[in-house]
């Protein structure tokens, strides 16, 4: 695949994510499919891609991004993205607050034959926990 086609379903994915769409999981993931962040419990296969989207939909139910740089190469896409959203749902064991938060993230894509194989993650947990109020 290219990396302008590559780059588009990297696009599509943060798409599903913010519309809460798990109906495009089986033609955006491949079921090897791995989710690797530090901050969330591991996920993986189809069922933990339905599960991501669920999650930050829940917890966010307005979930939005904007992807700020996506560069390609070779299998593999990179992107620095802004998310916001109200805390108006459970989201990793935290009760609705209610606050708006505004986070930054930065996730390598890896793809084979055309979808997702695995996800590398990293957000501003700790700035999410300050803006939920759980944190100083």
């Amino acid at each position: 695949m290219s990396t302008e086609t590559n780059k588009s379903l990297v696009r599509r994915f943060y798409q599903a994510v913010d519309q809460g769409d798990t109906s495009v999981v089986e033609t955006i993931f491949a079921p090897e499919w791995v989710n690797i962040d530090p901050a969330i419990p591991p996920l993986h296969g189809l069922d933990g891609a339905r599960a991501l989207i669920g999650l930050l939909k829940t917890g966010f139910p307005d979930f939005q991004s904007q992807i700020d740089l996506i560069a390609a190469e070779g299998d593999r896409v990179a992107v620095r993205a802004s998310h916001t959203g109200a805390h108006d749902g459970l989201f990793l064991g935290i009760p609705a607050t209610g606050k708006r938060v505004a986070i930054t993230a930065t996730g390598i894509y890896t793809l084979k034959e055309g979808k997702l194989i695995e996800n590398r993650v990293i957000f501003d947990a700790y700035g999410l926990l300050q803006q939920l109020g759980m944190a100083p």
